[in-house]
């Protein structure tokens, strides 16, 4: 897969593209990750790539001829998102939906935002990860590309790992243990030692439930509720509500 970033700080992304899972992954090429710096289509000796909004106002906006200019001299994957506040949100069903695809880019804002021409005429969609405010668009880049690189196949050691995630089946993910078996006073629960896989599988169904009734509950909502199947598993380790 090929994402490319376009950004006024490309050494910041590109750096956190070459640690961890991401990082050999790119050195593996299951991955090809390109960061473009905006300002290499820019024509002044300062490099500008901002200017004051007409009718006024505090901050600057990204001018759209650097923003063109840097896209087109790349010609880079298409869809290319801009990543802003008014973009659709980023979840796990939209890293799924990206993480099918060929490519894509992404294009990081600064300042106020974007000149509006490049958010009608460049972008092809927007793409927010959350309501609240960044400098700009680079940390929901990288947000991206962890969620998305992961995905696709190969970058983790074990896939199966991805698919038994939170939401990956609309759920917040069970709890986890490891060793040692008691620690401080707290045991590991028993289920988990019993050597019963089939009722460990259960045990964590039930726990994955629990678990999103109390924390998530818009996300049960959002699956049309309990099933009967899903009460039956919180009866049987005492978790019924």
């Amino acid at each position: 897969m090929r994402i490319d970033v376009f950004t006024i700080f490309p050494a910041m992304v590109d750096d956190f593209a070459d640690q961890s899972l991401l990082g050999r992954a790119r050195r593996e090429a299951l991955l090809d990750i390109r960061v473009h710096d905006l300002r290499m289509a820019t024509t002044d000796r300062h490099r500008t790539v901002d200017d004051a909004p007409f009718g006024g106002g505090a901050g600057m906006v990204m001018m759209p001829e650097p923003l063109f200019g840097a896209v087109q001299a790349v010609e880079p994957p298409r869809p290319l998102f801009y990543l802003g506040p008014a973009g659709r949100p980023f979840d796990q069903s939209v890293a799924r939906e990206l993480g099918a695809l060929d490519g894509f880019s992404l294009l990081c804002g600064r300042y106020e935002g974007v000149d509006e021409r490049v958010r009608t005429e460049l972008v092809d969609d927007e793409l927010s990860i959350g309501d609240f405010v960044l400098s700009g668009g680079e940390v929901a880049a990288m947000v991206v590309l962890e969620a998305v690189g992961r995905l696709v196949p190969g970058v983790m050691g074990n896939q199966e790992s991805a698919d038994d995630e939170s939401f990956s089946d609309g759920l917040l993910e069970y709890p986890h243990y490891t060793r040692p078996a008691q620690f401080r006073g707290h045991e590991v629960p028993a289920v988990l030692r019993s050597g019963d896989h089939a009722r460990v599988a259960r045990w964590r169904r039930a726990q994955a439930l629990r678990r999103t009734i109390e924390r998530r509950p818009d996300l049960i909502e959002d699956r049309g509720g309990l099933t009967d199947t899903d009460q039956a598993l919180l009866e049987e380790f005492g978790e019924g509500i």
